[in-house]
């Protein structure tokens, strides 16, 4: 490959859980060089899975994308961040975001400001993994002398970063965070306008999730990628389709459709592979070339298909 940046693949919400350390172990044997997990209301906890699959394995970086900030207490979450960064010294990414907001509220915990407060907690959380103490209001909560043990704290702050989208909230990412992850689908078109909104002074990764789908017959794999783009259009995804040229033309099309089904059979190839890592292993590769040129560092690919351990064998065409 002529790009510089990082292959990870995500480990899927959904995975049956016999199959979740078969997972990770063939990621890492096939040579991707970072395991993402997930954390979605309702499926399995960031922590819990870090945990695991950086226990089953030896070398692949493991980050957890991304962790509802409002969803736990500043000190304990220090604590378990802290924990992977002793028991797996520089193998632990931490992922931090406001969480949907939809889900938040159904699990009540959905910040009154929420920017001030990830900035504020995340400031935070980097403090007490740096062996201060804090004081006062943190992140809407008191607190009093919290501080970690110092046998408690990793020889390094393992990297945080934002999972966010919107312009304010990526400016802050740029301002308090080691990096930022972009949910898909993020093209080179996306991640250049993200970069932009956040304008970190210093050194900052990019993470870009993608649909990803790999097959030496390209209409193959963009057929098994296509069912993946069936909630792309909705609001939230906004920013995303911004930026294209096609933007205009594509919310045109999704107003046409009656039902997610008619508008993935509709969307032209051409866009598919646009929004999401299908195609040829040369397709693929000189995508992710395009996205390391836009400032991606780290591309994570989401499995499409409906065997996620055959699609990493698949996947694995590109590395």
């Amino acid at each position: 490959m002529t790009s510089t940046s990082s292959i990870g693949v995500m480990l899927p919400r959904d995975l049956p859980a016999h199959q979740v350390l078969d997972y990770a172990r063939a990621a890492e044997r096939i040579g991707f060089d970072e395991l993402w997990v997930v954390e979605d209301l309702g499926f399995r906890g960031g922590f819990t899975q870090a945990a695991a699959v950086l226990a089953a394995t030896e070398r692949i970086d493991v980050g957890i994308g991304i962790l509802p900030a409002a969803s736990r207490n500043i000190a304990f979450a220090a604590m378990e961040i802290a924990t992977l960064a002793q028991l797996f010294p520089g193998r632990a990414v931490v992922g931090i975001g406001h969480g949907m907001p939809g889900w938040m509220r159904q699990a009540g915990c959905w910040p009154e400001r929420p920017l001030t407060f990830l900035s504020e907690y995340t400031e935070g959380l980097r403090a007490l993994l740096g062996g201060d103490t804090l004081d006062g209001t943190v992140a809407g909560s008191r607190v009093e002398g919290v501080r970690l043990e110092q046998s408690s704290l990793p020889e390094t702050v393992p990297p945080l970063l934002l999972g966010v989208r919107g312009p304010r909230s990526l400016a802050a990412s740029g301002q308090v965070a080691d990096g930022t992850v972009l949910a898909e689908p993020v093209t080179p078109e996306y991640a250049v306008a993200a970069r932009e909104q956040i304008a970190a002074q210093g050194a900052h990764r990019v993470v870009a999730y993608n649909l990803a789908a790999v097959d030496q017959d390209p209409d193959v794999a963009i057929a098994t990628a296509r069912p993946g783009l069936e909630w792309i259009g909705e609001p939230d995804w906004a920013p995303h389709l911004a930026p294209l040229p096609f933007a205009a033309e594509f919310a045109a099309l999704r107003a046409d459709c009656a039902t997610r089904h008619e508008f993935v059979e509709r969307l032209p190839a051409p866009w598919v592979q646009q929004l999401a890592l299908a195609g040829t292993p040369d397709q693929v590769r000189a995508r992710i070339d395009g996205l390391a040129a836009a400032g991606v560092t780290s591309n994570v690919f989401i499995p499409a298909g409906p065997d996620p351990l055959a699609a990493l064998e698949q996947l694995a065409a590109v590395l």
